[in-house]
């Protein structure tokens, strides 16, 4: 079991289930570990992306605001602030640098009624999404 006060250079065990209650998810999060509440983020995102796709086909505009609005939450109060920019190195600032445009292009995705740019965030986040399983599945421990 994981105290919330641990640290890791992705952020802080407690913050990280904080920021998934923020995002409206909350079904097995006292008991995830951080990779699994990190996976859950990951997941949330991709939901969100593909709702958003489907209501904006619908014409379905407030479903469809919801829904990137969503995206952007689990990316900036979940994936973002998880990250330990003084442990966590170039990979941190990376990753931050990443999610400050996936955010930037959310909105404009929202703005625009894009679903390219839709296409385009999911394509951004799926291997880190794919990766983060695979660590998941190489190292059982930290999964579970």
């Amino acid at each position: 079991m994981y105290s919330p006060a641990m640290s890791s250079p992705f952020g802080r065990v407690g913050a990280m289930a904080n920021a998934y209650r923020q995002v409206g998810v909350e079904t097995g999060v006292e008991a995830a570990s951080p990779h699994r509440l990190i996976a859950m983020l990951f997941d949330g995102y991709m939901e969100s992306i593909a709702s958003a796709r489907g209501a904006m086909r619908n014409g379905q505009i407030e479903a469809k605001g919801r829904a990137i609005s969503r995206a952007a939450r689990i990316v900036e109060e979940g994936l973002k602030s998880a990250l330990n920019l003084t442990e966590g190195g170039q990979l941190a600032q990376d990753l931050r640098a990443l999610y400050d445009y996936l955010t930037m292009r959310l909105t404009q995705a929202n703005l625009r009624n894009d679903e390219k740019i839709l296409d385009e965030c999911q394509r951004l986040m799926e291997p880190l999404r794919d990766a983060w399983r695979e660590i998941g599945q190489r190292a059982p421990a930290l999964a579970n």
